[in-house]
């Protein structure tokens, strides 16, 4: 088998109306680019009809294959899932309502070979880029959030959420080896490894339009995500993170991989 360049990695809960329409935007990104890729959708134990259309779409296209978390584990369990069993030299993960156009991943791949081990969309480099701002209440939040990540983890990126983020292989097992945060709170904890670990992280600006059907609810998951960020800390301290907790491709307990044919 040609090995793979490229891992697109899709989180997925109860998203059987957007996947329908992403999927094949990445499907026809991966061909007009002449990649050889993957497409990994993880379906984080979705009680609508998720996984039947990932086998539909699977059945015409042998570069999609599905991951069945066990049940309802969280954003962040997902995504490490997807980037533990990527075939590719590099992995990307998105949002998939595709909030940012897979295009832009051209932008995150070009600073990865530029020489960054992560390449993070933001959205807030060149604002001019979003097409559909945030609610002003959303915005708040944010610049909230992200002072306190200044404070409590010295994170100094103008964008720590952005779903939109590609890794080499050497970050892939030096953070995603390491993540314990399961749920919305990730991102941060990705960040603030990469940094510990002395990996190059470049922030890129990319085009984002805001979609009115998140799932977030600013105030009770913006609790958990001050909660897990004051967790990333007390890890650290403990020295939770000086070994890693699992490793690529390896099992422990992760669901295995789901055939769609």
């Amino acid at each position: 088998m040609t090995e793979l360049t490229h891992s697109f990695i899709l989180p997925a809960y109860n998203e059987s109306e957007r996947l329908g329409e992403s999927i094949p935007k990445v499907a026809a990104y991966i061909r007009e680019r002449d990649l050889r890729a993957e497409i990994i959708v993880v379906n984080d134990g979705s009680s609508d009809e998720t996984a039947d259309v990932v086998r539909r779409l699977a059945n015409n296209d042998p570069t999609i294959r599905m991951l069945e978390n066990p049940g309802n584990r969280g954003k962040g369990y997902s995504v490490r899932n997807g980037m533990l069993h990527a075939k590719g030299d590099l992995a990307l993960f998105t949002d998939a309502d595709l909030s940012s156009p897979i295009s832009e991943a051209d932008k995150l791949f070009a600073a990865l070979a530029d020489g960054a081990d992560v390449a993070i969309g933001s959205r807030w480099l060149q604002r001019e880029l979003q097409t559909e701002r945030q609610p002003l209440f959303r915005q708040m939040y944010g610049r909230l959030f992200n002072l306190g990540l200044c404070v409590v983890l010295r994170l100094k990126y103008r964008d720590t959420q952005c779903g939109f983020k590609a890794f080499n292989h050497r970050a892939i097992e030096t953070v995603f080896a390491r993540q314990q945060i399961e749920r919305w709170g990730f991102d941060p904890e990705l960040l603030f490894l990469a940094d510990k670990f002395k990996l190059k992280t470049a922030e890129v600006p990319v085009e984002w339009a805001h979609d009115h059907r998140s799932k977030i609810n600013p105030l009770r998951d913006g609790l958990r995500m001050g909660t897990e960020v004051l967790k990333i800390r007390w890890n650290d301290v403990l020295g939770r993170y000086k070994l890693p907790s699992m490793s690529v491709a390896d099992d422990l307990k992760a669901p295995p991989v789901v055939p769609v044919r």
